[in-house]
Protein backbone atom coordinates (compact mmCIF):
# COMPACT_ATOMS: atom_id res chain seq x y z
CA UNK A 1 0.00 0.00 0.00
CA UNK A 2 1.29 3.49 -0.36
CA UNK A 3 -0.99 5.25 2.18
CA UNK A 4 -4.61 6.05 2.63
CA UNK A 5 -7.05 8.12 0.09
CA UNK A 6 -9.19 9.72 2.42
CA UNK A 7 -12.62 12.02 2.13
CA UNK A 8 -13.79 14.14 4.49
CA UNK A 9 -16.43 17.10 5.25
CA UNK A 10 -14.73 20.59 4.84
CA UNK A 11 -14.61 22.57 7.87
CA UNK A 12 -15.06 25.71 6.09
CA UNK A 13 -18.85 26.33 6.03
CA UNK A 14 -19.29 28.50 3.47
CA UNK A 15 -17.56 26.80 0.80
CA UNK A 16 -18.89 25.90 -2.21
CA UNK A 17 -16.81 23.29 -1.85
CA UNK A 18 -18.03 20.69 0.53
CA UNK A 19 -15.52 17.67 0.75
CA UNK A 20 -11.92 17.28 1.42
CA UNK A 21 -9.75 14.87 -0.35
CA UNK A 22 -6.59 13.90 1.15
CA UNK A 23 -4.10 12.20 -1.73
CA UNK A 24 -1.06 10.53 -0.93
CA UNK A 25 1.15 12.37 -3.48
CA UNK A 26 4.62 13.85 -2.77
CA UNK A 27 5.88 14.15 0.87
CA UNK A 28 3.34 16.09 2.15
CA UNK A 29 0.29 14.99 0.49
CA UNK A 30 -2.33 16.42 -1.66
CA UNK A 31 -5.00 18.06 0.51
CA UNK A 32 -8.05 19.47 -2.10
CA UNK A 33 -11.57 20.54 -1.24
CA UNK A 34 -13.84 19.12 -3.97
CA UNK A 35 -17.16 19.37 -5.11
CA UNK A 36 -18.17 15.64 -4.23
CA UNK A 37 -17.11 12.98 -2.73
CA UNK A 38 -16.56 10.78 -5.98
CA UNK A 39 -16.89 11.77 -9.37
CA UNK A 40 -19.69 9.13 -9.76
CA UNK A 41 -21.76 11.18 -12.42
CA UNK A 42 -19.94 13.81 -13.72
CA UNK A 43 -16.47 15.68 -13.43
CA UNK A 44 -15.80 17.16 -10.09
CA UNK A 45 -14.12 20.74 -9.77
CA UNK A 46 -11.37 20.79 -7.10
CA UNK A 47 -9.42 23.51 -5.67
CA UNK A 48 -6.08 23.33 -3.33
CA UNK A 49 -7.13 22.84 0.44
CA UNK A 50 -4.52 26.03 2.46
CA UNK A 51 -4.36 23.90 5.73
CA UNK A 52 -3.75 21.15 7.32
CA UNK A 53 -5.89 18.06 7.44
CA UNK A 54 -8.67 18.32 10.00
CA UNK A 55 -7.87 16.02 13.06
CA UNK A 56 -11.54 15.88 14.35
CA UNK A 57 -13.57 15.79 10.88
CA UNK A 58 -15.91 12.37 10.09
CA UNK A 59 -14.36 10.71 7.58
CA UNK A 60 -16.91 10.08 4.73
CA UNK A 61 -14.11 7.48 2.97
CA UNK A 62 -11.04 6.03 3.27
CA UNK A 63 -9.60 3.58 0.93
CA UNK A 64 -5.79 1.88 0.51
CA UNK A 65 -3.82 3.22 -2.74
CA UNK A 66 -2.39 0.97 -4.85
CA UNK A 67 -1.05 3.57 -7.30
CA UNK A 68 -0.97 7.04 -6.93
CA UNK A 69 1.36 9.09 -9.64
CA UNK A 70 1.82 12.24 -11.70
CA UNK A 71 2.03 11.58 -15.45
CA UNK A 72 2.49 15.14 -16.93
CA UNK A 73 -0.64 16.66 -15.94
CA UNK A 74 -2.55 14.18 -14.61
CA UNK A 75 -2.56 12.61 -11.54
CA UNK A 76 -3.20 8.85 -11.96
CA UNK A 77 -4.88 7.66 -8.42
CA UNK A 78 -6.06 3.73 -8.25
CA UNK A 79 -7.81 2.29 -4.84
CA UNK A 80 -7.48 -1.18 -3.23
CA UNK A 81 -11.70 -2.23 -3.62
CA UNK A 82 -13.34 -3.40 -6.47
CA UNK A 83 -15.46 -0.39 -7.48
CA UNK A 84 -15.10 3.50 -7.61
CA UNK A 85 -11.59 2.62 -7.70
CA UNK A 86 -10.00 4.18 -10.62
CA UNK A 87 -9.70 7.87 -11.16
CA UNK A 88 -7.56 10.64 -12.60
CA UNK A 89 -6.81 14.44 -11.54
CA UNK A 90 -6.37 16.89 -14.45
CA UNK A 91 -4.34 20.20 -13.98
CA UNK A 92 -4.68 23.06 -16.38
CA UNK A 93 -5.46 26.65 -16.08
CA UNK A 94 -8.70 28.51 -17.22
CA UNK A 95 -8.29 31.74 -20.07
CA UNK A 96 -7.76 34.08 -17.30
CA UNK A 97 -4.33 32.20 -15.96
CA UNK A 98 -6.29 30.28 -13.08
CA UNK A 99 -5.74 27.35 -12.14
CA UNK A 100 -8.11 24.47 -12.55
CA UNK A 101 -8.47 20.88 -11.08
CA UNK A 102 -10.82 18.53 -12.56
CA UNK A 103 -11.37 14.88 -10.77
CA UNK A 104 -12.67 12.51 -13.10
CA UNK A 105 -13.10 8.87 -14.00
CA UNK A 106 -13.13 6.79 -17.17
CA UNK A 107 -17.01 6.73 -16.83
CA UNK A 108 -17.68 10.57 -16.87
CA UNK A 109 -14.63 11.59 -19.39
CA UNK A 110 -16.84 9.55 -21.95
CA UNK A 111 -20.03 11.12 -20.81
CA UNK A 112 -18.53 14.59 -20.94
CA UNK A 113 -20.21 16.61 -23.40
CA UNK A 114 -18.21 17.74 -26.39
CA UNK A 115 -15.42 20.30 -26.90
CA UNK A 116 -14.76 20.42 -23.22
CA UNK A 117 -11.06 21.60 -22.89
CA UNK A 118 -9.01 19.61 -20.23
CA UNK A 119 -6.16 20.28 -20.68
CA UNK A 120 -3.77 20.55 -23.27
CA UNK A 121 -2.39 22.30 -27.10
CA UNK A 122 -1.61 20.31 -30.26
CA UNK A 123 1.82 20.22 -31.50
CA UNK A 124 0.49 22.39 -34.35
CA UNK A 125 -1.22 25.25 -32.42
CA UNK A 126 2.84 25.53 -30.66
CA UNK A 127 3.54 29.51 -32.46
CA UNK A 128 7.17 28.89 -31.08
CA UNK A 129 8.28 25.00 -31.32
CA UNK A 130 11.20 24.29 -32.80
CA UNK A 131 12.94 20.70 -33.14
CA UNK A 132 16.20 20.49 -32.69
CA UNK A 133 18.22 18.44 -34.85
CA UNK A 134 21.54 17.19 -33.62
CA UNK A 135 24.70 17.91 -35.74
CA UNK A 136 26.00 14.45 -35.80
CA UNK A 137 22.87 13.55 -37.83
CA UNK A 138 24.08 13.49 -41.30
CA UNK A 139 20.60 12.50 -43.16
CA UNK A 140 18.32 14.24 -41.10
CA UNK A 141 14.25 13.97 -41.31
CA UNK A 142 12.33 16.32 -43.08
CA UNK A 143 9.86 18.32 -41.42
CA UNK A 144 8.70 20.76 -44.13
CA UNK A 145 5.17 21.71 -44.41
CA UNK A 146 4.71 20.76 -40.70
CA UNK A 147 4.00 23.56 -37.86
CA UNK A 148 7.78 23.64 -36.90
CA UNK A 149 11.05 25.51 -37.21
CA UNK A 150 13.72 23.50 -37.34
CA UNK A 151 17.82 24.36 -36.17
CA UNK A 152 20.84 22.49 -35.89
CA UNK A 153 22.67 22.27 -32.27
CA UNK A 154 24.60 19.63 -30.45
CA UNK A 155 22.25 17.45 -28.00
CA UNK A 156 23.90 15.65 -24.98
CA UNK A 157 21.84 12.48 -26.05
CA UNK A 158 19.34 11.71 -29.11
CA UNK A 159 19.03 12.82 -32.61
CA UNK A 160 16.71 15.25 -32.03
CA UNK A 161 15.16 17.05 -29.36
CA UNK A 162 12.86 20.43 -28.11
CA UNK A 163 14.28 22.66 -25.67
CA UNK A 164 12.06 24.97 -23.89
CA UNK A 165 13.47 27.85 -21.59
CA UNK A 166 16.39 26.33 -22.36
CA UNK A 167 16.10 22.97 -20.77
CA UNK A 168 16.11 20.13 -22.77
CA UNK A 169 12.41 18.42 -22.34
CA UNK A 170 12.60 15.50 -24.80
CA UNK A 171 14.68 13.71 -27.28
CA UNK A 172 14.37 10.91 -29.69
CA UNK A 173 17.13 8.88 -30.90
CA UNK A 174 16.17 7.68 -34.63
CA UNK A 175 17.63 4.81 -36.50
CA UNK A 176 16.79 2.49 -38.82
CA UNK A 177 17.19 -1.50 -38.83
CA UNK A 178 20.79 -2.04 -39.84
CA UNK A 179 21.60 0.45 -37.17
CA UNK A 180 19.22 -1.14 -34.58
CA UNK A 181 21.10 -4.63 -35.74
CA UNK A 182 24.59 -3.78 -34.92
CA UNK A 183 23.76 -1.35 -31.72
CA UNK A 184 21.90 -4.16 -29.76
CA UNK A 185 24.72 -6.87 -31.16
CA UNK A 186 27.78 -4.90 -29.55
CA UNK A 187 25.44 -3.55 -26.74
CA UNK A 188 25.87 0.21 -27.43
CA UNK A 189 22.03 0.51 -28.30
CA UNK A 190 21.34 -0.65 -24.40
CA UNK A 191 23.97 2.10 -23.06
CA UNK A 192 22.16 4.94 -25.23
CA UNK A 193 18.86 3.40 -23.39
CA UNK A 194 20.14 4.14 -20.18
CA UNK A 195 21.24 7.95 -21.21
CA UNK A 196 17.83 8.33 -23.29
CA UNK A 197 16.54 7.10 -19.63
CA UNK A 198 18.06 9.92 -17.70
CA UNK A 199 16.25 12.42 -19.88
CA UNK A 200 12.85 13.74 -18.55
CA UNK A 201 11.29 12.81 -21.50
CA UNK A 202 12.82 10.37 -24.67
CA UNK A 203 11.49 7.79 -26.95
CA UNK A 204 13.26 5.64 -29.69
CA UNK A 205 11.78 5.40 -33.53
CA UNK A 206 12.76 2.97 -35.98
CA UNK A 207 12.08 3.82 -39.61
CA UNK A 208 11.17 0.75 -40.54
CA UNK A 209 8.83 -2.25 -40.08
CA UNK A 210 8.15 -4.45 -36.89
CA UNK A 211 7.29 -7.20 -38.87
CA UNK A 212 10.87 -6.59 -41.41
CA UNK A 213 12.53 -7.64 -37.87
CA UNK A 214 11.25 -11.77 -38.64
CA UNK A 215 12.55 -11.35 -41.66
CA UNK A 216 16.28 -11.33 -41.00
CA UNK A 217 17.94 -14.49 -42.00
CA UNK A 218 19.23 -17.06 -40.04
CA UNK A 219 16.51 -16.65 -37.06
CA UNK A 220 18.28 -13.45 -35.95
CA UNK A 221 14.88 -12.03 -36.07
CA UNK A 222 13.81 -13.68 -33.02
CA UNK A 223 17.04 -12.90 -31.27
CA UNK A 224 16.65 -9.26 -32.10
CA UNK A 225 13.06 -9.46 -30.77
CA UNK A 226 13.99 -11.10 -27.94
CA UNK A 227 16.32 -8.53 -27.25
CA UNK A 228 14.69 -5.69 -27.45
CA UNK A 229 11.89 -6.83 -25.33
CA UNK A 230 14.54 -7.29 -22.81
CA UNK A 231 15.64 -3.63 -22.96
CA UNK A 232 12.20 -2.37 -23.06
CA UNK A 233 11.85 -4.34 -20.07
CA UNK A 234 14.91 -2.71 -17.89
CA UNK A 235 14.09 0.50 -19.56
CA UNK A 236 10.24 1.26 -19.61
CA UNK A 237 10.41 5.45 -19.37
CA UNK A 238 11.85 4.66 -23.28
CA UNK A 239 9.47 3.53 -25.60
CA UNK A 240 10.78 2.15 -28.70
CA UNK A 241 8.51 2.46 -32.11
CA UNK A 242 8.50 1.08 -35.74
CA UNK A 243 7.22 3.32 -37.82
CA UNK A 244 7.68 1.75 -41.46
CA UNK A 245 8.99 5.10 -43.43
CA UNK A 246 11.35 7.82 -42.92
CA UNK A 247 8.31 9.92 -43.97
CA UNK A 248 6.04 7.89 -41.13
CA UNK A 249 8.91 8.80 -38.67
CA UNK A 250 9.26 12.60 -39.47
CA UNK A 251 5.50 12.65 -38.53
CA UNK A 252 5.94 10.60 -35.63
CA UNK A 253 8.87 12.74 -33.73
CA UNK A 254 6.85 15.66 -35.43
CA UNK A 255 3.96 15.07 -33.22
CA UNK A 256 5.64 13.07 -30.16
CA UNK A 257 8.03 16.18 -29.53
CA UNK A 258 5.08 18.62 -30.28
CA UNK A 259 3.08 16.78 -27.33
CA UNK A 260 6.22 16.72 -25.11
CA UNK A 261 6.23 20.93 -25.02
CA UNK A 262 2.67 20.97 -24.48
CA UNK A 263 2.47 18.89 -21.82
CA UNK A 264 5.57 20.92 -20.44
CA UNK A 265 3.41 23.87 -20.81
CA UNK A 266 0.35 22.70 -19.24
CA UNK A 267 2.30 20.92 -16.52
CA UNK A 268 2.54 22.56 -13.00
CA UNK A 269 5.65 22.66 -11.68
CA UNK A 270 4.96 20.71 -8.28
CA UNK A 271 0.91 19.62 -8.04
CA UNK A 272 1.85 19.43 -4.02
CA UNK A 273 2.94 22.59 -3.26
CA UNK A 274 0.39 25.18 -2.00
CA UNK A 275 -0.88 28.04 -3.50
CA UNK A 276 -2.90 30.60 -2.97
CA UNK A 277 -6.01 31.32 -4.36
CA UNK A 278 -9.92 31.00 -3.01
CA UNK A 279 -13.39 29.48 -4.64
Amino acid sequence: MLGRFLVTQNPEADSKLPYLINIPLGKEGLILKARSAWPRTAKVFCHRYQGPWPADAQTVDDAGVLMCERRGVAVDLVLDRGRDNRSQLVFTRLADGREAIFWQTPKTTRGSRPGMRIPGRRASSLTDFVISIDTRERYALSFTGKQCTTEKRGLPVGDYGAFWNSELVATVERKSLPDLIKGVSDATFAYQLASLASMPMAAVVIDDRWSAVFKLPEGRGGWLADQLAKLQVRYPSVPIVFTETRPLAAEWVFRWLGAAVAARLDTPEDPTAPREGRD
